[in-house]
């Protein structure tokens, strides 16, 4: 609770919110949901449901959502991260951060029953964003609950604005709120493009840390590969115009220069928080990216218009540069049908460059939703014969490779699984293929070697197959006498008695 100039408790919006147990991991998603709106987080569940509609399968099958708010605060200068949900979620998710190249803590304010439907738990957050608000270290502080924290109705927003000169930004994150961890980049993002945006309209703010670009930028949304803004740069020179900072950025100061550029381009399609914040300020948000020929020229063409530059200049960029593009796609083609499925967000303009390298892309899945921003790129892959499912489940991904028999399947780590598993070669997207450049002639080169090696390797498939065939699957795995016979009887007895202990053990916790 938040203390009055007076020291006594302001009021939550919801008391009621913090009466009884509260509620665990365990509850289920419509519990959380609900319990969330009676602890008076309507409001940002709404807009949630709103910037992130989910599919008929209620959302996709992915890591923590809140991974990808993580992520993007653990990238950036002078920011820290607190963390507010249970402990199994924390490591689980520092884990992953750690994994993924993290090299700096992340905060964790614990709590039990008790601390967490007092009110005690919010007081907790409180002292410890005001112990670790040190402006000599950062420029921002973020908070971030989780689910179980949400779902209670923890107030970040009756967080102190900033501290000492420390922005502090608090934000929820729930599983049940936020469908995927690509959509949680956006979460944070839009949080701090909204605050640098208040700030500006406040007075001077830092310039960048390079001095401020003489030409006209083009701000880029959407997290990619190093190399592509440099490519997107050289391609906007003959323009007249400049790449200005990607969002999510690496540093406070660089929110300022995204917001005072000429125009965005959306190049990751579900930014629909950071694209409203950007049309608040009065930047225009253009959707696709440069890749390959027909992408690349239509992208040019939109943001030349949308920044009033001539068409003489369009043309002199488009001729400089389609031509080195085409060259590139012509060098490596691709051989082979495709289907493609991943949670990135930039599945669609993979499977773009694929087929303009000769691929024949059937299927494109994405975890993420259809937008205004991949508009063009659904119609584009539709007219050239593929099939794109947005908030594509596991099943559906699964069910392209049956229906499509795909020479590579590229895809999520069980999709991935399920392809090998029935000898079709197969690709891990975030490792193999997200992490390559995609635009201008660089993108074009790249993928066509690693594609074609995979779909050459079939006969080591078949080979690995025939060699383990006979050894059985779950239950049977192995070589056997008297093949196991699967007693599910007993998994569902074992089931049950976890649940008796763990509410024996949550009941002992309130005594």
């Amino acid at each position: 609770m938040k203390l009055t100039e007076a020291g006594s408790p302001a009021p939550l919006a919801n008391p009621q919110a913090l009466k009884g147990d509260g509620v665990g991991c365990h509850s289920g998603a419509e519990h959380l949901l609900a319990a969330a709106r009676d602890a008076g987080k309507s409001e940002t569940l709404d807009q949630y449901a709103k910037d992130y509609p989910k599919g008929a399968h209620d959302q996709p099958q992915s890591m923590c959502p809140a991974f990808g708010s993580l992520r993007v605060g653990l990238r950036m200068r002078r920011t820290k991260i607190i963390l507010s949900g249970s402990a199994c979620c924390v490591y689980g998710l520092t884990f992953t951060s750690h994994f993924y190249g993290a090299r700096r803590p992340v905060g964790y304010v614990p709590f039990n029953s008790e601390s967490l439907v007092t009110g005690k738990l919010f007081e907790d957050i409180r002292e410890a964003v005001h112990e670790q608000a040190k402006p000599e270290e950062l420029d921002a502080l973020v908070v971030i609950n989780l689910c179980v924290p949400t779902a209670s109705g923890v107030p970040l927003q009756l967080l102190p604005k900033d501290i000492d000169g420390v922005r502090i930004i608090g934000i929820d994150v729930p599983g049940f709120g936020v469908p995927t961890h690509a959509e949680a980049k956006d979460v944070l993002a839009a949080a701090m493009l909204r605050y640098a945006r208040n700030e500006v309209a406040a007075g001077p703010v830092a310039a960048p840390r390079n001095g401020v670009n003489a030409r006209p930028t083009i701000g880029l949304l959407g997290e990619m590969f190093p190399v592509d803004p440099v490519g997107i740069g050289m391609m906007l020179d003959p323009m007249g115009l400049a790449a200005g900072p990607v969002v999510p950025t690496r540093e406070w100061r660089e929110l300022y220069e995204a917001l005072d550029c000429a125009a965005v381009a959306a190049v990751h399609p579900f930014y629909a928080a950071c694209t409203r914040e950007f049309e608040a300020a009065g930047r225009r948000v253009i959707g696709s990216a440069p890749v390959g020929v027909d992408g690349t020229e239509a992208w040019l063409q939109a943001i030349g218009q949308a920044t009033n530059v001539s068409q003489a200049l369009i043309d002199a960029s488009k001729n400089r540069f389609l031509p080195m593009i085409e060259a590139a796609l012509k060098r490596v083609p691709i051989k082979g049908r495709i289907t493609l499925s991943g949670y990135e967000g930039s599945e669609l303009l993979v499977a773009r460059l694929l087929i303009e390298s000769g691929a024949d892309v059937r299927y494109v899945g994405s975890a993420c939703p259809r937008t205004a921003a991949n508009e063009y790129d659904r119609q584009w892959l539709e007219s050239k014969g593929a099939r794109v499912q947005f908030r594509a489940s596991l099943e559906q991904d699964i069910a392209a490779i049956e229906e499509f028999k795909p020479d590579l399947a590229i895809g999520t780590t069980p999709v991935v699984q399920y392809a090998k598993q029935h000898r079709t070669p197969s690709l891990y997207f975030t490792n193999l293929i997200s992490a390559r450049p995609l635009m201008g002639p660089a993108g074009a080169g790249s993928l066509g070697a690693v594609i074609n090696a995979a779909i050459n390797n079939q006969s080591r498939f078949d080979a690995m197959d025939d060699f383990f065939s006979g050894v059985g699957q779950n239950h049977s795995a192995g070589i056997w006498e008297d093949i196991p016979q699967d007693r599910p009887e007993f998994r569902e007895h074992t089931r049950r008695h976890v649940i008796k202990l763990m509410k024996k053990r949550k009941a002992e916790e309130m005594i």
